[in-house]
């Protein structure tokens, strides 16, 4: 089976949830602690095994393709004030993987951003990491998904249970169980379904790994939900015809397009932190005795 060695990260939606923040910075630039969202992501992919990334970005978000860049201004102060960790920290951003750009002129919907993929990914398995979701996770969530599609050679979606009132904003997925623990089947979905349209409260959460064929299917895809083009819709048809596989995947999922999801990964990883996450554990404990 492929060896799954591409990744897209759709990057270029507008990030109205979190304005006036992505006003004149790109919500994949919000940072959490020391690092901008969108690196969490290219770091899981590149620890999962990924060497090419293509990022789909927009009008204004140059400033992704300038934090994965060299800069030597910045890298000669750091070696003249000794500072060499700093040095070799700032100069692996830019040797971490194979990393390449494009704009989605339009903004017409995921499934459209996928489609400027297609000269990319060529006739090759690839993942797909949302640009609004960071997932922490002791195995990432990409590698999880990756292993999957190499053993049985169908798309794969990493998804998880949500309340009611999110599946409606995500989509529902129609699955059984298979004997692997964790592993579905699945024969249906639906985006942004109405209360009476819900097969499950299991939605995909941010991640899949999709066979090349998703490219014909998306180009035979009528607009949808918010008549944008839908990865859903097209993975819908994959999953009717051939079957797609869902992952009910280990990790903890931040939506970084919501201000809640924002906080939530700030406070969380700064408890992780190896430099303050014990002198912030102690001040939350103190504030939260004053609540």
């Amino acid at each position: 089976m492929n060896k799954v060695r591409k990744a897209v990260i759709p990057a270029a939606g507008l990030g109205t949830r979190v304005l006036p923040a992505s006003k004149a910075m790109p919500k994949e630039m919000l940072p959490i602690v020391d690092k901008p969202a969108i690196q969490y992501i290219v770091e899981e992919a590149v620890n999962s095994g990924i060497e090419d990334i293509l990022i789909i970005t927009s009008r204004g978000k140059g400033i992704i393709e300038d934090h994965f860049d060299r800069m030597p201004e910045l890298e000669a102060r750091l070696l003249a004030a000794g500072k060499q960790d700093a040095y070799d920290e700032i100069v692996r951003l830019a040797h971490m993987a194979n990393i390449s750009y494009i704009r989605q002129v339009e903004i017409r919907g995921l499934g459209h951003a996928i489609l400027c993929a297609k000269a990319f990914v060529g006739d090759e398995p690839f993942a797909v990491l949302y640009g609004d979701d960071v997932i922490i996770s002791d195995q990432p969530v990409c590698r999880q998904l990756c292993e999957v599609y190499e053993t049985y050679g169908k798309g794969v979606v990493g998804i998880q249970e949500v309340s009611e009132e999110l599946v409606q904003k995500y989509c529902s997925m129609k699955l059984k169980p298979l004997e692997k623990e964790r592993l579905y089947a699945i024969s249906d979905m639906i985006e942004k379904p109405k209360p009476e349209e819900i097969f499950s409260h299991f939605a995909i959460l941010g991640r899949c790994v999709l066979p090349p064929k998703i490219f014909q299917v998306l180009e035979n895809t009528p607009a949808g939900a918010a008549n944008e083009i839908q990865l859903t819709d097209a993975m819908r048809t994959l999953a009717q015809t051939e079957g797609i596989l869902g992952v009910d995947f280990d990790g903890h999922r931040y939506d970084m397009g919501n201000k809640l999801g924002v906080m939530q990964a700030i406070i969380e990883a700064g408890l992780r932190h190896p430099e303050i996450g014990t002198a912030f554990r102690e001040y939350l404990k103190d504030f939260a005795a004053m609540l």
